[in-house]
């Protein structure tokens, strides 16, 4: 017998196939189904888009459910494992993920899949509990004044002086992120952090050339 013939009696006959009872499919999907659908519940409770989107949220569902079937199939055999990680490979996405908070939710449902196709539904359960009161948890965590931008338009670009003494009275923090002049005009773009944003765009429309003035909630990189 040679070196070959070794191998394949050890490895490939011995791990190519172990049977998987349809009790144990059936009950593999069926925790399956409830911890993803406990995923689905707690993204939308702590979803803070400004537009919730369902389907990115049933996808979760769904990613969870075909994982665990993955995972099933490869233990059942070691052949159609190696054929589908070669499948897998060649799988590109190519939608963006904006929001760190939805990848998380991805990386959960697909973790939660895994584990609970190999056999360790208890750890999917505990882990998404604990999950779940860290990021309540943290969530309720104050994160202090948040950045808004402020917009202001001028008829006369010499007031820029006696509008920056306005923001500098009314805000702990401000930068000036744009600015363009022209002969007649100021356009102004200042990122700040106040407490009372009511009476500071009052006070800069008390300005004889400021035309108008607004604040505007930005969802960009915060300057702390």
């Amino acid at each position: 017998m040679s070196f070959i013939d070794i191998i394949k009696r050890s490895f490939l006959e011995g791990y190519a196939s172990v049977r998987i009872d349809v009790a144990h499919i059936v009950m593999c999907m069926a925790v399956t189904v409830l911890i993803a659908a406990y995923i689905f519940l707690v993204y939308r409770m702590v979803n803070k888009n400004a537009f919730y989107n369902r389907n990115f949220n049933l996808s979760l569902i769904a990613l969870s459910v075909i994982t665990a079937a993955v995972i099933l199939t490869i233990q059942s055999n070691i052949v159609i494992s190696l054929g589908m990680v070669g499948a897998l490979s060649i799988v590109r996405f190519r939608t963006a993920i904006k929001d760190p908070m939805d990848l998380v939710f991805l990386f959960w449902s697909i973790s939660a899949g895994i584990i609970c196709g190999a056999g360790f539904a208890v750890v999917a359960v505990v882990a998404s509990i604990v999950i779940t009161v860290i990021i309540l948890l943290f969530d309720r965590v104050p994160a202090g004044t948040t950045p808004v931008i402020l917009l202001v338009n001028a008829s006369d670009y010499k007031t820029e002086g006696q509008i920056m003494e306005i923001v500098e009275k009314y805000c702990g923090m401000f930068q000036v992120k744009a600015r363009n002049l022209t002969k007649d005009k100021l356009n102004m773009a200042v990122e700040v952090r106040t407490g009372d944003g009511g009476r500071l765009v009052e006070e800069l429309m008390d300005v004889e050339s400021v035309t108008s003035a607004s604040l505007v909630d930005h969802d960009g990189e915060v300057t702390f």
